[in-house]
C-alpha cells in the first residue's frame, strides 16, 4: 500500500516544477467540484463570518472557496516535490522577523510558535527546520497509518520531529527545557476538556488552551508565525513575543487574535473547510 501511494505521487517528481504545480492546482479544483461536504462547510463558514467581519477580498464566497481548494492542491504539490528531494523551493522562501526568534532564543526559555492552517503551513515548518533550526511540530495522527507515515516522512525529512498530541506535553516540556522551539496549530475546534470558549472571527468557538498553559508553566516565549504567498515567493513572518497575563481565557484569546488577523487579511489562505465552530451545544 505504501509503494502504491508513493507511485501515485511520481508525476510530481518527474514533471517540471511549473507543470507539477499546475497538476496540484488541478487536483485541488477536482476536490472543489467533488468534495461536496467540505465545500458546503467552507461556504457556510464564509457566509456567517462575512456577516460579522469584513474580509479582505473582492471575490464572491463561491469564488473564494474555489481559490482555497486550488491553493490546497498547489501546496500539496510543493510538499510532494520536497518529499522526492527537490529542494528548489527553499530558494523561494523569505523570512521576516527572525530577530524576534533570535532574541527569544538568547533568553533561553524555550520557544512556542503558534500558528494556524494558513498558507502552506507544512512548508513553513519544514523550511524553518531546514534553513534556520529544527523544531518539534505538534500534530494529530491521521486515521490511516499508511498515509500518516507518508506525511510524517515529509515532515521529518529536513530535520524536524513530530510530537503527536497523545502524551505530547511531556515531549514539549523536554524540548522547551532544552531551549528548543515547538510549533503548535491552534485554529481548530477541540474537545471541551482540552480548551476554552473564546470568540473566533466573531463567533464563540472551542480553542486549545495548551499553548497558554504550557507557557505559564515553563515561562517559554510565544511567537506567532505565518506564511503567505507573495508573487513567486513564500514569505514567513515571525512576530514579536506575545505577552501573557496568566489568565487562561484572556491569554488564549490573545494568541488566537494573531490567527484571526491573518485570516481577515488573507481569507483565501485559511482552511475554511474545517468545522471550526462545531460543538456549539456544549457552549453555555
Amino acid at each position: 500500500m505504501t509503494w502504491f501511494l508513493k507511485g501515485l505521487t511520481i508525476p510530481f517528481k518527474i514533471l517540471p516544477e511549473g507543470l507539477a504545480i499546475k497538476l496540484g492546482e488541478s487536483f485541488g479544483l477536482l476536490l472543489y467540484f467533488f468534495w461536496h461536504s467540505r465545500r458546503k462547510i467552507a461556504l457556510k463558514a464564509l457566509e456567517e463570518t462575512s456577516k460579522i467581519i469584513p474580509l479582505n477580498t473582492t471575490l464572491e464566497n463561491f469564488q473564494l472557496v474555489r481559490e482555497i481548494f486550488k491553493n490546497l492542491g498547489r501546496y500539496f504539490a510543493e510538499l510532494l516535490r520536497l518529499y522526492w528531494g527537490d529542494e528548489g523551493i527553499f530558494k523561494k522562501i523569505r523570512f521576516k522577523g527572525l530577530e524576534n526568534f533570535y532574541k527569544a532564543k538568547e533568553e533561553g526559555r524555550g520557544i512556542i510558535f503558534i500558528t494556524g492552517h494558513c498558507g502552506n503551513w507544512e512548508l513553513m515548518a519544514i523550511a524553518f527546520g531546514k534553513l534556520i533550526e529544527p523544531i518539534g511540530v505538534v500534530a494529530r495522527p491521521l486515521n490511516s497509518k499508511v498515509i500518516n507515515r507518508f506525511i510524517e516522512d515529509i515532515r521529518t525529512k529536513y530535520g524536524n520531529h513530530v510530537i503527536y498530541k497523545k502524551g505530547a506535553v511531556k515531549e514539549i516540556l523536554r524540548d522547551l527545557k532544552g531551549n528548543r522551539a515547538v510549533g503548535i496549530l491552534m485554529d481548530q475546534s477541540v474537545l471541551k476538556e482540552e480548551g476554552v470558549v473564546i470568540d473566533f472571527l466573531g463567533r464563540p468557538a472551542w480553542t486549545s488552551r495548551m499553548p497558554a498553559l504550557i507557557a505559564k508553566k515553563t515561562g517559554a516565549a510565544i511567537l506567532p508565525a505565518f506564511i503567505k504567498k507573495e508573487g513567486e515567493y513564500h514569505v514567513v513572518e515571525i512576530g514579536e513575543e506575545i505577552e501573557l497575563t496568566g489568565k487562561e481565557s484572556e491569554d488564549t484569546k490573545r494568541l488566537s487574535s494573531s490567527i484571526e488577523d491573518y485570516i481577515i487579511a488573507n481569507p483565501s489562505e485559511w482552511l475554511w473547510i474545517h468545522r471550526r465552530w462545531k460543538r456549539r451545544e456544549q457552549i453555555d
